[in-house]
């Protein structure tokens, strides 16, 4: 689950200066073994989303994997797109996130709400250009193995510290079966987030079907190409 710096480097096409600028000056984490940098390709991969950098798909997969696990559409068809939400900071909108979310029996709400915000206190997850991807470190495990993502958009801007600056209207959160599909989806939405014709229909905001015709559709000539 280890990268070193030329791992980083290599994938992302910079040279190796520029990772250890990153690590060192832009708060890219990473721990030091025998005097070397390793990167978890978890912290790479939420650090990549926030700051705006494509990190390739097979950074985090086999081709074996890929056949294996959810698509983000399927993902997104259980989990459901949902609008309107109120709010007026990240905490009341992310109480009514939680409130559309199936969540397995058990599961506190009011545990999950200060969960997010714990993880937005180490660093936003916005995505940029309004979008953000609030979760956990640990996976919130669903139930029957079946993953789910659910977009939600909000009445009203929020900011959620981007490193744009912009405030936030759109949320996708996560429920998952494991830190494999967690993971899996995350880079996968963070693909495809990088389409500005995407980006443009969850800005209008689009209706359901033209939202997962859009990502099915990026799915076929992006991620299975």
């Amino acid at each position: 689950m280890f990268l070193k710096v030329a791992d980083v480097a290599a994938v992302v096409g910079v040279d190796e200066r520029t990772v250890l600028n990153w690590i060192k000056h832009q708060g890219l984490h990473a721990h030091k073994q025998d005097d070397r940098y390793r990167i978890n390709r978890v912290d790479l991969l939420e650090w990549a989303t926030a700051n705006g950098i494509v990190i390739p798909l097979n950074v985090f997969e086999s081709n074996e994997d890929a056949l294996q696990l959810p698509s983000v559409s399927e993902a997104l068809g259980r989990g459901g797109i949902h609008y309107d939400l109120p709010g007026d900071s990240p905490e009341t909108a992310l109480r009514e996130v939680i409130s559309q979310l199936n969540l397995p029996p058990g599961l506190d709400p009011e545990f999950l709400l200060q969960t997010f915000l714990a993880r937005e206190a180490l660093g936003s997850t916005a995505f940029g250009n309004g979008i953000a991807i609030p979760h956990v470190r640990n996976p919130i495990v669903g139930q029957g193995g079946e993953s789910a993502i659910s977009l939600c958009f909000l009445k009203n801007p929020i900011d959620f510290n981007a490193i744009d600056g912009k405030p936030v209207t759109v949320l996708f959160t996560f429920v998952t079966a494991n830190v494999k599909q967690h993971l899996h989806l995350l880079a996968k939405l963070a693909f495809l987030l990088h389409d500005q014709n995407l980006q443009s229909l969850l800005h209008r905001p689009g209706t359901e079907a033209e939202i997962m015709s859009a990502i099915i559709a990026l799915e076929e000539t992006i991620i299975r190409r």
